[in-house]
């Protein structure tokens, strides 16, 4: 190898190191509210997308525990350093072409430097989990915090009773809701979602538990054990 070529891969390497260390991690915290409603910073706790937790040096779609890769990123080969993550951070599809991130990238890249540092502290082995869980809740903050998908969801397994589902029905256009206090709420069939969380926080088998989402107040979601129970659960009855 030439010495101007050895001279260029040393380059590229100074700046892949330097990107993250250019960044403002106190920034970056806040900047990663954009990412927390899909992107835990636990080892292991998927969400839409996987856990960032241990990033760097993973191979682009390697983590073994989540199961919602595309193929164009499994086969892409990258092992996520500064620089990998730079250029998905500006633009993932022209990096990785037919991914399924639907992100279209940050143009600043102050922004990306500050995002890098955040998350080079955050994700690496042994990074506190009581520091990750609170930077994503202090991430989201306002409205976004009562919404599911921000900071840690709750344990479905103890909640008051009017969070745990006793009955539902369905007539025409309309879903009732009855809770163990007893109370019905009616909705459109398009503003409640069936949804399933096999995790250790997910709801005890038989007993579903129904979560406000959205910020008009008129949508939820009932999350089940497991997918079987759904179709039992509903009655069609007017």
């Amino acid at each position: 190898m030439s010495k101007f070529a050895i001279a260029a891969l040393v380059t590229l390497a100074s700046l892949s190191s330097a990107l993250a260390d250019q960044g403002d991690a106190s920034r970056g915290r806040q900047d990663f509210r954009a990412c927390a409603p899909c992107h835990s910073l636990e080892p292991d706790r998927n969400m839409t997308g996987p856990s960032l937790a241990n990033l760097w040096g993973r191979k682009a779609g390697g983590l073994s525990s989540f199961d919602r890769y595309s193929d164009a990123l499994e086969s892409s080969g990258i092992i996520w350093d500064d620089r990998a993550l730079d250029g998905w951070l500006t633009d993932p599809q022209r990096m990785v072409p037919d991914n399924e991130m639907p992100f279209e990238g940050i143009a600043d890249g102050r922004v990306r430097a500050d995002l890098l540092a955040f998350l080079k502290d955050a994700t690496k082995p042994g990074a506190s989990p009581e520091r990750t869980a609170q930077a994503q809740m202090k991430g989201m903050g306002g409205m976004m915090g009562g919404m599911m998908g921000g900071g840690r969801d709750p344990n479905l397994k103890s909640l008051e009773p009017n969070k745990r589902v006793k009955a539902i029905t369905y007539c025409r256009d309309t879903y009732r809701v009855t809770t163990a206090d007893d109370k019905t709420r009616a909705f459109w069939e398009r503003n409640l979602r069936f949804k399933t969380d096999s995790s250790g926080d997910g709801p005890e088998k038989g007993t579903p538990a129904i979560v406000g989402s959205g910020m008009m107040g008129d949508r939820a979601s009932v999350i089940f054990a497991t997918p079987e129970e759904i179709s039992g659960f509903v009655a069609r009855r007017c």
